[in-house]
């Protein structure tokens, strides 16, 4: 099991990637650049069940284990900030899961199920964030982490640029996918890091 365990971020990468492409090609007038990610898994979209298996769940569940898994690498005397860290990038991987279970309802954004997948995307990006930065803390100076603090600090810096900035300045769904692209990112070289 420990063999694939440096690949689990490049496949929720590549998972993640192949539904937005697949699944975007399949419904007519999808713009990846204008529209969310979730668009392709609301409710009543063929398909939207698949879609967020594959995008969301899937890739949320390796995210997690990559967290996890990290936990268990940090250094014997890893102190607080990087054991938070760790429990946050878990907590981030569960929001993830989050917004396959959760589906946007596209007929009505401001209902109870479009307001859940809106709590989904936040604790998946309010959790990433701080995780991020103090595991980038804690690992600074170490040898062998720098790549992975470097990647926490960058990847931690985009996502908060998305959501609190990049869709006044873009459009939406270019702007998730930056802040989708920053995170899974992460996880690739979280995965890889000081093995």
């Amino acid at each position: 099991m420990k063999r694939w365990l440096p690949h689990a971020g490049i496949a929720a990468a590549v998972l993640f990637i192949a539904a937005l492409v697949v699944f975007g090609l399949s419904l007519q007038g999808y713009s990846h650049a204008l529209h969310p990610v979730a668009v392709l898994g609301a409710k009543g979209i063929p398909h939207a069940l698949a879609f967020n298996l594959v995008a969301f769940v899937v890739p949320g569940m390796l995210a997690g284990v990559v967290a996890m898994d990290l936990r268990q690498r940090l250094p014997r005397d890893a102190g607080w900030p990087m054991r938070v860290g760790s429990q946050l990038a878990f907590l981030a991987a569960l929001g993830f899961i989050a917004l396959g279970l959760l589906p946007l309802d596209p007929s009505d954004l401001h209902n109870n199920a479009s307001s859940l997948h809106a709590t989904a995307w936040m604790l998946w990006w309010v959790a990433f964030v701080p995780g991020a930065l103090l595991l980038a803390a804690g690992l600074r100076g170490r040898g062998g982490w720098r790549l992975l603090a470097w990647a926490s600090v960058v990847a931690a810096l985009l996502v908060l640029f998305v959501a609190l900035l990049a869709v006044e300045l873009m459009p939406a769904g270019a702007a998730q996918r930056l802040g989708y692209a920053a995170w899974l990112g992460w996880l690739c070289v979280a995965a890889r890091g000081s093995r």
